[in-house]
């Protein structure tokens, strides 16, 4: 082999490793810009293009709302609230002396009155009632005999009504120890914190009763609203669902998500289920259940930020769904034929349904696979539209979650299992009875009176009218 062949075959050689060379990086930086498009796309996530809460967004996410031109405050035509006159505790007349105008003194009293009304509140004492339990020595063995506690009367420090204001008050999300400070200087009343988790679970067992029965009715319901948020349990990620009807919302907190879990929490296989796209709810019949179109906009607003053929889809997508909802407000508040919506929704699935096939189609990462999905719900997508009573968003269950999703920001979940059942009873309870316009305080207060005198529990269920 002349030098000039050597020469060829030593430069070959080092043409064939660097194109090996080339080639893995051209993998590394094809990983990596695949990489780089994931974290700008999770960069630019906020909550009106993914399921991200409103309270996630920085600063100047959402844009300015364009000035109504409409005056602050109450607008033409709105309900009035007037302020209600409380009964009386006491009473001052006064009268005039004198002629505003003139001075004269000549004056005839006038059948009308004015009344000016200052409300107070009075100093809170206590109630305290010292049961005085005598003891005897028995003179023929010596033994000490001590008085017992008559039927009624609690074996612990908390009458119902304080045991019923410290349900309400850490159901209202005030932390234990701004409870403890309200028990101590509005109420004089010092408790430590050791008793104040010791009352919850005496407000907890009255109100197990009346809990379990709101669950079972739920689970009978034609029409279910169901999600789930994070919860912590003693520092370990949880999950916190909801099943929420019109009248009675139950909150349960489970291990975890999955389908086996949210299986058990349903119970039977009846009625319409209300939800997301998640595949937890693959064993309900897609015929029977309502997938969120509030959660399909935010996903077609992300298809519509892409740079790519996508966004003109996304736009076709938003379109579609912004118009249903919009005519769907309508027939909502009787200004559109549910009839016509109906024959204007069979037409609409068909375009719905062309486009995300085209969508498929694309093969476009992030947008083709989410089209795919969403063909695969075809049966559960305007399952509203033909079913009364159906809504076509899960906002009721979203809704539902908000003030317990707070809770658990501020008390960062529950530490025991008795906290959890705690947490899940008394926000089922102050949930569902604000759904019913009734009294929260009042009925914790019914509850641990029935269970102290063990007398059947008041109930959550709505009164049938």
């Amino acid at each position: 082999m002349t030098s000039a062949d050597e020469r060829i075959a030593k430069l070959e050689a080092q043409v064939a490793f660097l194109l090996q060379v080339i080639a893995a990086r051209d993998a590394t930086v094809a990983k990596l810009e695949a990489r780089v498009r994931e974290l700008e796309e999770q960069l630019w996530q906020n909550s009106t293009n993914s399921h991200k809460p409103p309270s996630s967004d920085p600063p100047g996410t959402r844009p300015a709302k364009p000035s109504t031109g409409r005056r602050r405050g109450g607008q033409p035509g709105h309900k009035h609230h007037k302020r209600v006159m409380l009964p009386a505790t006491r009473r001052t007349d006064l009268r005039p002396r004198a002629c505003r105008c003139c001075g004269g003194r000549r004056l005839a009293a006038l059948p009308d009155e004015r009344v000016h009304q200052v409300v107070d509140v009075p100093t809170v004492q206590p109630d305290v009632h010292d049961i005085v339990m005598h003891g005897a020595s028995c003179r023929d063995c010596g033994k000490t005999t001590w008085a017992e506690l008559p039927r009624g009367v609690p074996s612990h420090m908390f009458g119902p009504r304080l045991l019923g204001l410290i349900g309400y008050l850490v159901g209202a999300r005030i932390s234990r120890r701004q409870v403890r400070e309200i028990l101590g200087e509005v109420f004089a009343i010092p408790v430590s914190l050791g008793a104040l988790s010791e009352a919850e679970e005496h407000v907890s067992n009255a109100l197990a009763a009346p809990v379990d029965e709101a669950a079972t009715h739920v689970r009978g319901q034609p029409i279910k609203h169901v999600d789930a948020s994070t919860w912590r349990m003693a520092g370990a990620y949880a999950a916190l669902w909801t099943i929420a009807t019109r009248l009675v919302t139950v909150f349960f907190i489970a291990g975890d998500g999955r389908k086996d879990t949210v299986k058990a929490l349903l119970g039977n296989l009846r009625g319409i289920l209300v939800t997301d796209r998640g595949s937890q709810f693959g064993f309900w019949a897609m015929e029977r259940r309502q997938v969120c179109w509030a959660h399909l906009i935010r996903k077609f607003v992300a298809f519509t930020e892409r740079g790519d053929h996508g966004a003109a889809l996304g736009d076709s997508l938003l379109l579609i769904a912004q118009t249903m909802l919009h005519e769907w407000h309508r027939v909502r508040d009787g200004t559109r034929s549910r009839a016509s919506y109906r024959v204007m929704a069979d037409n609409a699935q068909v375009a719905f349904e062309r486009l995300l096939e085209r969508g498929v189609a694309l093969r476009l990462r992030g947008l083709s696979g989410a089209c795919a999905d969403i063909l695969a719900h075809r049966a559960a997508l305007f399952t509203f539209a033909r079913e009364r009573g159906v809504e076509p968003t899960n906002n009721h269950a979203e809704r539902a979650l908000r003030p317990f999703v707070l809770w658990r920001k501020t008390s960062y979940g529950s530490q025991s299992e008795r906290g959890r059942l705690f947490a899940e009873r008394v926000m089922t309870v102050a949930h569902t009875l604000r759904l019913q316009k009734r009294s929260v305080l009042a009925f914790l207060v019914d509850a641990c009176h029935a269970k102290l005198h063990n007398r059947s529990t008041p109930t959550l269920l709505p009164a049938i009218r």
